[in-house]
């Protein structure tokens, strides 16, 4: 099975995160990938310099044309950036009636913000109720929670708190946790699963998250279990690290299309 995952996520002009990551790592790992913009930024390696809005109805039109024919069998968000735009998300979500793969972007890895502070309320309320699998990192989960994320331990009670929440299951990442070992744990209401590798010192860590996620969403789709497609889409972000092709002078892309060679 191919897989349809549908992107509703910004658009990275330098091709390294956002739906540019996300439409080559759901192809590099052979599924189908169709798109929703939520926004058009202007960034790069250095960092995100403009933001300019789609308007909501626009965003809407996008994902309902997509999905009135061609269809999906999940549907992977990123970059929401305002409360109206998570609203609005949340409806085509219901309309849809697919697993979601929900990934919390707040922050690009340059540090600019990519989502509003009154948006935080409606993401707590609407977005992670309505996640399969719910993708926060350290930072992010600290933020949905209110609990500090600085020790592995600490992820897995944050983890806790956002299933109490409504996810039906969240991947805990821990790149943001000091350590010479990077551990995600991925966590059920049926119990827990951990991913560890030795940390990869590199600046070429740019649009990981929405990879991951994108990665994940695409074995959904595929009809891989839960476990399985997060074991995949993990060991492919590792192997797209090792191989990033070292472009840009800040946070450099990871390499997507190393399965194809």
């Amino acid at each position: 099975m191919q897989g349809r995952v549908l992107i509703i996520a910004g658009s990275d002009s330098g091709g390294g995160a956002g739906i540019q990551a996300d439409i080559k790592a759901v192809t590099a790992l052979g599924g189908y990938a169709a798109t929703a913009v939520t926004a058009i930024t202007v960034q790069n390696t250095l960092g995100v310099t403009g933001v300019h809005p789609i308007p909501l109805d626009i965003l809407a039109a996008q994902a309902r044309a997509v999905l009135s024919d061609i269809g999906a069998d999940v549907i992977k968000t990123g970059m929401l950036g305002s409360r109206d735009t998570v609203e609005t998300v949340a409806y085509l979500l219901d309309e849809a009636g697919v697993p979601a793969v929900i990934d919390p972007v707040m922050v690009a890895k340059g540090g600019a913000a990519l989502l509003d502070d009154s948006a935080l309320g409606a993401v707590r309320r609407l977005m992670i109720p309505r996640a399969a699998l719910l993708t926060p990192n350290a930072p992010e989960a600290e933020v949905l929670t209110g609990l500090p994320c600085r020790t592995t331990d600490d992820l897995r009670r944050a983890g806790e708190a956002l299933l109490s929440l409504g996810a039906r299951a969240v991947l805990m990442k821990g790149g943001h946790i000091e350590g010479d070992r990077l551990v995600d744990i991925l966590m059920t209401p049926a119990g827990e699963t951990r991913f560890e590798n030795p940390r990869i010192e590199t600046r070429h860590t740019h649009g990981t998250g929405c990879t991951l996620a994108s990665a994940c969403a695409t074995g959904l789709a595929q009809g891989l279990s839960l476990n399985a497609a997060v074991a995949r889409a993990w060991n492919y972000v590792h192997e797209a690290m090792l191989r990033a092709p070292g472009f840009g002078a800040g946070h450099g892309p990871l390499d997507h299309g190393w399965t194809l060679r």
